[in-house]
């Protein structure tokens, strides 16, 4: 699975580097060409929404952060809200 953080990364700062043998180490982990272009989906979005988070200063309620950085399930922390 190291494979997808690799990509990940490389989409993500250096996406001019991305080769046929990226995609290749993506397809070694079970994905598919369609499922190469979602993973790529999923990175770029996630990105764009991350930047734009930051470039508007929104911040976080402490509920969802906790949540996200391994103390409760998201599905808690918007019960309790």
């Amino acid at each position: 699975m190291r494979a997808l953080g690799t990509v990940a990364e490389k989409l993500s700062f250096e996406p001019t580097t991305i080769g046929p043998a990226d995609w290749d180490s993506l397809r070694s982990v079970g994905l598919d060409d369609e499922g190469c272009l979602e993973y790529a989906h999923i990175v770029g979005i996630f990105n764009y929404l991350t930047r734009l988070a930051d470039g508007f200063g929104i911040k976080v309620d402490p509920q969802t952060m906790a949540a996200a950085s391994g103390g409760a399930p998201l599905r808690h922390a918007a019960k309790g809200r």
